[in-house]
């Protein structure tokens, strides 16, 4: 840079030396004294010295200039990423200091950019997080969900709502929803359409769908989503109610038939009972008929509450069970004693077999007591006089299985009802009149047998024939060696 100066100014020195020259030299080639003494010489001296002084300096500002950019120029090549440290250019002149002040701004400017977009790329990440948790969380549902856009093409389903509209998550994905649905669900489609349009937060309807052979319900809920004035979409959950329904309509036909089984007898109580205080029976054998029949109406009034209560502590697992080997054989001759002299006054015979030696079961003695009484009581109240009920047991040892048989010479079950006899509170609309009972008996003996022992009970009949009822249980034997 110094030797450039210097060369500069000699070329100054030389041009100034040439000018001089020449001006002495004059015009008509006059002596060096006339042209020193002539003042016009003088002047255009001084011009051409003034001149060729500011050209060369101005020349030499423009090289100096040309030289700071340079070096500005080769500073900014070597110098580090700027997002990584803050470049600085060396140099104390003006232009230096300016584009400093420019490179210190723009490097904070840079920063804060960087810094935004360090930020906007973990908000990015989280979002998408957030977004496969939602999906994952609505993948896992067994509800089905459903999701459309604002042009009611599908985004978002789980596999319960393919498999109950019938699409394909993969390939039916942004298909307008009415035509997935087609006109099998064209009702739903139509509801959630309903909803985009008139931008209701939550709609609830039930809605049936075919589901196999069966029809379920389903409650089926369908918001619209906005954001602002705008629709997104609708999002739409269908949960199945179908067990619910049958549940809710099973209490109420429990709670119409207790009501009306339970008004029967206390209806018989509280006329007898009035017509004892109004003083109707004046003679002792009017009285003790009273009596008698307020006694055995109040003995079917708690046999009612002790079956209806022993079948809801066995259906809600509340039931205390004494499990012990007992023997069949000795567990019937025991309920046939109790049995004889009810069936005794309808001159009905009932008929035993031989002891079985190994008929022994793991269960409940007074449970399995109560289920041999219902049977038997039961082909005595359906038989008329003069016929027959016979009890028997078989064991099977290579099935591990002991069974009880109750057949009667009675009036016999329809075949279209026959599937019905152990629901509860289920009497043959054909019988109803042989005998009276609560429907409860029966539904006590398949819940004992089949909930309680994991037994079996089944039954055969044939109208104006008879019926056979019975159930299976394992031996004792098997079920202790399964148990070890």
């Amino acid at each position: 840079m110094r030797r450039q100066e210097s060369l500069v100014w000699v070329a100054v020195t030389v041009a100034l030396v040439a000018l001089c020259a020449a001006a002495l030299a004059g015009p008509q080639n006059s002596g060096i004294g006339a042209g020193w003494r002539n003042p016009a010489t003088v002047l255009r001296l001084t011009m051409y010295a003034v001149g060729a002084v500011g050209v060369i300096f101005l020349g030499v500002s423009y090289h100096r200039r040309a030289a700071a950019v340079t070096s500005i120029a080769g500073q900014l090549r070597s110098a580090p990423d700027s997002s990584s440290q803050s470049t600085r250019l060396n140099g104390d002149d003006e232009l230096t200091r300016l584009l400093n002040t420019r490179l210190e701004q723009q490097q904070a400017v840079i920063g804060r950019l960087q810094d935004e977009l360090r930020e906007l790329r973990i908000r990015a990440q989280l979002s998408e997080r957030q977004k496969q948790h939602t999906e994952a969380v609505i993948y896992s549902l067994r509800d089905a969900v459903v999701v459309v856009d604002d042009r009611d093409r599908l985004i978002l389903a789980n596999a319960p709502a393919a498999r109950l509209l019938g699409f394909a998550l993969d390939s039916d994905r942004y298909r307008p929803l009415a035509e997935i649905c087609g006109e099998e669900h064209a009702e739903f489609a139509r509801l959630v359409q309903q909803s985009a349009r008139s931008r209701v937060e939550g709609t609830r309807r039930e809605l049936s769908f075919p589901l196999g052979q069966d029809v379920h319900i389903f409650d089926t809920i369908v918001s619209c989503v906005q954001e602002g004035e705008a629709v997104l979409g609708v999002a739409a959950v269908l949960h199945d109610v179908t067990r619910e329904k049958e549940i809710s309509q099973m209490k109420n036909d429990f709670v119409s038939h207790v009501s009306h089984e339970l008004k029967t007898p206390l209806a018989s109580i509280t006329a007898y009972s009035e017509m004892l205080v109004d003083g109707e029976a004046d003679d002792d054998k009017t009285q003790k008929e009273f009596y008698a029949v307020i006694q055995s109406q109040a003995q079917r009034l708690n046999r009612l509450i002790e079956d209806i209560l022993n079948v809801s502590r066995i259906e809600s697992g509340l039931i205390k069970v004494n499990k012990e080997p007992v023997s069949l054989t000795i567990l019937i001759e025991q309920q046939m004693s109790m049995i004889k002299s009810y069936a005794e006054e309808k001159s009905i015979v009932i008929l035993g077999q031989k002891p079985i030696i190994h008929d022994q079961v793991y269960a409940d003695r007074d449970m399995i007591s109560q289920v041999i009484v219902n049977l038997l009581s039961n082909a005595v109240k359906y038989t008329p006089a003069g016929g027959s009920v016979k009890i028997g047991t078989e064991v099977d040892e290579t099935a591990g299985l002991a069974r009880v048989t109750v057949t009667d010479t009675g009036v016999g079950i329809p075949a279209e009802e026959i599937d019905h006899v152990f629901d509860k509170f289920y009497r043959v609309g054909a019988n109803n009149k042989q005998a009276k009972g609560t429907g409860l008996g029966l539904n006590l003996v398949k819940q004992i047998i089949e909930k309680v022992h994991k037994g079996r009970v089944f039954v055969t009949s044939e109208v104006g024939t008879g019926s056979t009822f019975g159930f299976e249980l394992p031996l004792a034997q098997t079920e202790l060696a399964e148990a070890t």
